[in-house]
């Protein structure tokens, strides 16, 4: 004890410090706050102190299932034709596709061949000469995780390039996803974002047929029919099924102009820019519609090959949705529609009570337990209220060097570690008197009380550990903030609580020479 490394000391004062320099962000102003460097930043607060929006959101899993179907329809149509089966009436109903074989003695044959198209995710079902086509249960539910975990992806990647700082966006139950936006008090614009699919196309126009006789159903299946949106030339197109590409290939989008006009610069990745290519170069004087969302959104006529792998999509944009959709486009389209299903709003005002009400009740407990431990234990109080004191900012500076955010449970979660961390000291403490009644000189005393008391101070606080790592694996929202302060918390009072406070007692030792402790 009386040869307590130097490097030990040097090491425990240089974490204190870093600790205390990176917690002073937390206790100056607001003003002040926001000319420091973005490296040295207080803790960001929570929806529940900052105030914001909260959009519940939930993933149309059943649009999945049945654009899925539509694929295998399509799917269905190409390899019965490849083999020259004859069929009718391949349609898509609720959860199945159904297709009626002309020739029965073919119906091995087109099943074989239908089931090769996702082999291992098809049940075909056969029931005179017709088929049935539907997904296993497994592919349906593998289909729905993705979906869900894409749109989180999705979701997030929007969500970022809006700016928002710090947003929290979760998993809900098995179709649901949670967006916590702080500092958002009109969650409208973010609403628009996310209730777009983004999902886009580019199709050739079918010109050889009229629309009116399109709609009376004289049209190829290799065509079909949709709508234009409401910027669009033209009410309805009739384009061929088969898109040309998609969006999914794009690598950037961005809002520019042509002139005075607003228009999304796009540029395709390799593959996308030789098959863009191509059939640019193939379809010189037909038109070529882009798809949003099932709706045209402009048609104009391709002049010239485009093997740039670059181009403009024109369509009355202003400046304001030119940026919103080039956005989206960026981010990536959601493999389903989202709905909102719940949506909160926290004012600032409730914020900024919770936080007073935070700060008061931690000061309070504060206060008490450093009376209580310094009544108690006299002198070696004092040195348990330094580390408690240090403990404090020390956790505050770990939370703002982490980027962790402090919700309101949070603040619970330091409450309790103030009342928590006192308990190392009392142990070695008691373990002190203990060794001092046995006769032991003041050196041999406090070092036996750190030696024996340290196995149940790092025993009860490393479960104490596991119980909040596993609050923040499978908690979410206030459970999992609540989570981060207590496990912080029991990191930084141990650390003051039995090294500070160990330093502590050794100086005082060391400039006093005292011949009995008084614990």
């Amino acid at each position: 004890m009386n040869n307590y490394p130097r490097w030990k000391v040097v090491f425990i004062s240089l974490v204190a410090l870093v600790g205390l320099f990176f917690s002073i962000p937390n206790f100056v102003s607001k003003e002040k706050q926001a000319d420091l460097p973005d490296w040295w930043k207080p803790m960001t607060l929570g929806l529940d102190l900052q105030g914001g929006s909260s959009l519940l959101l939930q993933v149309d899993l059943d649009q999945v299932v049945r654009e899925q179907l539509g694929a295998i329809m399509d799917a269905t149509r190409i390899a019965l034709r490849e083999k020259s089966i004859r069929y009718t009436g391949l349609t898509v109903q609720d959860d199945s596709v159904f297709v009626k074989i002309s020739n029965v003695e073919q119906i091995t044959k087109a099943k074989d061949a239908v089931r090769k198209i996702d082999k291992g995710n098809l049940d075909v079902v056969e029931s005179g000469k017709e088929l049935t086509i539907k997904f296993t249960e497994q592919a349906i539910l593998k289909m729905k995780k993705t979906a869900v975990e894409q749109s989180i992806e999705i979701v997030r990647r929007r969500i970022d390039q809006l700016g928002t700082r710090e947003p929290s966006i979760m998993r809900q139950g098995s179709d649901r996803i949670q967006v916590q936006l702080p500092g958002i008090e009109d969650p409208n614009e973010v609403k628009k974002l996310l209730g777009k699919t983004a999902k886009m196309t580019f199709h050739f126009v079918d010109e050889s047929v009229s629309l009116a006789d399109a709609r009376r159903g004289k049209i190829a299946p290799e065509s079909k029919v949709v709508s234009g949106s409401d910027d669009a030339s033209e009410a309805f197109y009739v384009i061929e099924r088969k898109s040309i590409v998609g969006g999914e290939h794009l690598t950037d989008a961005r809002a520019d102009f042509q002139g005075t006009e607003a228009v999304v610069a796009f540029r395709f990745n390799s593959f996308g820019a030789k098959a863009f290519g191509k059939a640019t170069r193939d379809g010189v004087g037909r038109r070529l519609a882009i798809v949003l969302d099932g709706k045209v959104i402009t048609a104009p006529e391709v002049k010239s090959a485009i093997t740039g792998g670059s181009g403009v999509i024109t369509g009355n944009f202003t400046t304001e949705s030119a940026n919103e959709l080039a956005l989206m486009l960026r981010a990536g389209a959601l493999p389903a529609p989202l709905q909102v299903v719940e949506e909160r709003i926290v004012g600032p005002g409730l914020g900024t009570d919770s936080i007073a009400a935070g700060k008061s009740s931690c000061l309070i407990g504060l206060a008490l337990v450093l009376i209580f431990v310094l009544a108690t234990y006299g002198l070696f109080g004092l040195f348990a209220d330094i580390a408690l004191v240090l403990n404090l900012t020390l956790l505050c500076g770990v939370m703002s060097l982490l980027g962790a955010t402090l919700t309101l449970p949070g603040i619970a979660g330091i409450a309790l570690t103030l009342g928590m961390a006192v308990d190392a000291n009392v142990l070695i403490y008691e373990r002190m008197r203990e060794e001092q009644a046995l006769g032991k000189s003041v050196m041999d005393t406090v070092a036996a009380g750190f030696a024996n008391a340290s196995s149940a101070i790092f025993d009860s606080n490393l479960t104490s550990l596991f119980a909040g790592m596993i609050l923040i694996w499978l908690g979410n929202g206030p459970v999992r903030g609540f989570g981060v302060t207590t496990c912080l918390g029991l990191i930084t009072s141990v650390f003051t609580a039995v090294y500070v406070t160990k330093i502590l007692i050794l100086g005082w030792i060391k400039i006093c020479k005292p011949t009995k402790i008084d614990v």
